[in-house]
């Protein structure tokens, strides 16, 4: 039986369409299954804790770009009673948005609406750059939205060995590893403050995972048996597991999380 989607029941966001919706290169399976009890999308949330907390905590304005169904929102809403204005351009993963009180705004970055140029002094950017084939012209058009002294926080998915169909079926043009993160950072005049590897006691599914969807069919398919647990208990296991690990971490992961700030 699969792990069941615990997401609440809600009615759809109100959405504040500041451009118009667009496609993404991004699997709508994917937001079937993550949740909020997602055990991947809970490690994740509390690597950030760790890693750049008290950034949270003293920010007065933030932002997520590409927050898809607000898990990242919601997340900082009920822990650090913060909100997180949402950007993003899938008009049916924002209809789907579980953030509580934060903007939720179909936006292309790529307008670069003077309104809000250099408003945040935080800007999330979790599992996107990975999907996005101009990097540069991306984070140029993200850093429009930054200010001066603010700071942007980015996770990506590891381990260019580990690319897989998982990978090419959610839109994955790349992974990363610090030197490919640090190369992109410099280029576009930008210094990475702090970054840690994640996920380290979770690389064993990543080479299971490559092997097992080798000759698979079927996008759904495909991404449901990448990222799905095949049940709650396998579930809470690969929960137990992926905390067993220090960070800050140097030595390897499933992904890295850095923050990053002007040079």
């Amino acid at each position: 039986m699969a792990a069941s989607n615990v997401n609440e029941t809600v009615s759809e966001r109100k959405i504040e369409y500041l451009s118009r919706p667009a496609e993404v290169s991004m699997g709508d399976r994917w937001f079937e299954i993550a949740s909020l009890d997602h055990f991947w999308i809970r490690r994740r949330f509390e690597v950030l804790k760790k890693l750049a907390g008290n950034l949270i905590l003293s920010a007065a304005a933030m932002a997520e770009v590409g927050c898809g169904n607000g898990l990242l929102q919601r997340q900082i809403e009920d822990v650090y009673q913060r909100e997180v204005a949402g950007f993003d351009l899938h008009e049916d993963a924002l209809k789907q948005n579980v953030s509580r009180s934060s903007r939720v705004c179909c936006y292309d970055i790529f307008q670069t609406d003077p309104v809000l140029r250099a408003s945040f002094d935080l800007i999330f950017l979790f599992d996107v750059l990975e999907h996005i084939s101009a990097e540069d012209t991306f984070i140029k058009a993200v850093l429009f939205h930054l200010s001066g002294n603010g700071k942007l926080i980015l996770n990506v998915p590891a381990g260019q060995w580990a690319y897989s169909e998982y990978d090419r079926m959610v839109g994955h043009l790349r992974r990363y590893s610090i030197a490919t993160l640090l190369r992109t950072a410099q280029r576009n005049g930008l210094h990475v403050q702090q970054w840690t590897y994640w996920g380290l006691p979770l690389l064993p599914t990543l080479a299971l995972r490559k092997a097992l969807l080798m000759g698979k069919r079927g996008k759904r398919e495909i991404i449901s048996s990448g990222f799905e647990p095949s049940s709650m208990t396998v579930n809470k296991l690969l929960g137990l597991a992926s905390g067993c690990e220090p960070i800050p971490q140097r030595w390897a992961g499933t992904s890295l999380m850095a923050v990053l700030e002007l040079r």
